[in-house]
């Protein structure tokens, strides 16, 4: 078990490296342009020198690529050409807001998505069929689409829950519960079709099993059969699919956050991005690459734990 978390934790790593690298790349070879819209249009030749200087874009890029490195690897992700804000401490506020409601997400997700699709695959008949239907509504309609419907009808006709807005949980944990609960339910809804689907049919796959005949011949209860010996071996796929559907919750949140008004990630990315605030870009893409290896780590963990021939894999 040992190797096996040191072979998916090594490949993590060389999967960040990559990827940072990469972007970085694509991100600088524009940089001078950036450069040009912070001193202006108008600006003399000096100044555009003087503020590539002072940005550390006037070196070559492979050099600039050796010194934001160096930076990183002490912890250090620079700061913002706008605000002059160390991009650390702009990510360690927004982080946890889109953290919590993507964790949420897909928490909920995955447990609906699980009590759904053993009911679908253990009645085969009108509700297989009814759930399915709604599985394949709620994958396909847009994710912002429920965030609208949500936020107008519980937000503002109902008034239940706020509309927008952000507490923290520090400030107040009824507050904090108020204020995620719509963007998590929005989140969820696509999220628990898809995996939904996929654990209804493993499940149907494993139930045409031998061995799930044979317990079912001793007089062993369906529901046991069923939640004690069929969804352990069907969890493996679902669970893959589900560190698939926290990417898809986590990239979906940039605009959840836009509807709600989070002060998350999404809202950080998609300014820095328009104004071309090229180390805060950066930041967002290194903390989304360690946060997908590490769930892709723990998802590869649960099923080599469920099931002894991944780890062998």
């Amino acid at each position: 078990m040992i190797a096996f978390i040191f072979r998916r934790l090594g490949a993590g790593i060389v999967t960040v490296a990559t990827l940072c690298a990469l972007a970085f790349f694509l991100l600088y070879l524009g940089a001078t342009d950036t450069a040009r819209n912070i001193v202006g249009q108008s600006a003399s030749a000096e100044t555009l020198a003087r503020k590539a200087a002072e940005l550390g874009i006037d070196k070559p890029l492979i050099v600039q690529f050796g010194d934001w490195l160096g930076q990183v690897i002490v912890g250090d992700l620079g700061r913002s050409w706008f605000t002059g804000e160390p991009v650390l401490q702009t990510l360690a506020v927004r982080v946890p807001v889109t953290l919590s409601i993507t964790i949420g997400a897909t928490l909920v997700s995955g447990i609906l998505a699980v009590l759904l699709g053993a009911l679908a695959a253990g009645q085969r008949g009108w509700l297989d069929r009814t759930i399915q239907i709604a599985a394949v509504i709620a994958a396909a309609v847009p994710g912002f689409l429920f965030a609208l419907a949500l936020a107008t009808v519980f937000g503002l006709i109902l008034r239940w829950l706020p509309a927008t807005g952000y507490i923290s949980a520090s400030e107040s944990i009824t507050g904090w519960l108020s204020t995620v609960t719509l963007p998590i339910i929005a989140l969820s809804i696509g999220a628990t079709a898809g995996v939904a689907q996929q654990v209804r049919g493993s499940m149907i796959d494993v139930l045409r099993m031998d061995y799930v005949r044979t317990l079912r011949s001793r007089g062993i209860p369906t529901h046991r059969v069923v939640y004690g010996h069929v969804l352990r071996n069907a969890a493996g796929p679902a669970l893959g699919v589900l560190g698939l559907q926290f990417v898809v919750v986590f990239g979906g949140a940039v605009i959840i956050e836009q509807v709600f008004s989070l002060p998350g990630i999404g809202q950080t990315a998609v300014k820095a991005t328009t104004q071309g605030d090229l180390p805060v870009v950066m930041g967002v893409v290194i903390v989304t690459a360690v946060l997908v290896v590490l769930v892709n780590l723990a998802i590869d963990l649960l099923q080599g734990w469920l099931n002894p021939k991944v780890r062998l894999s």
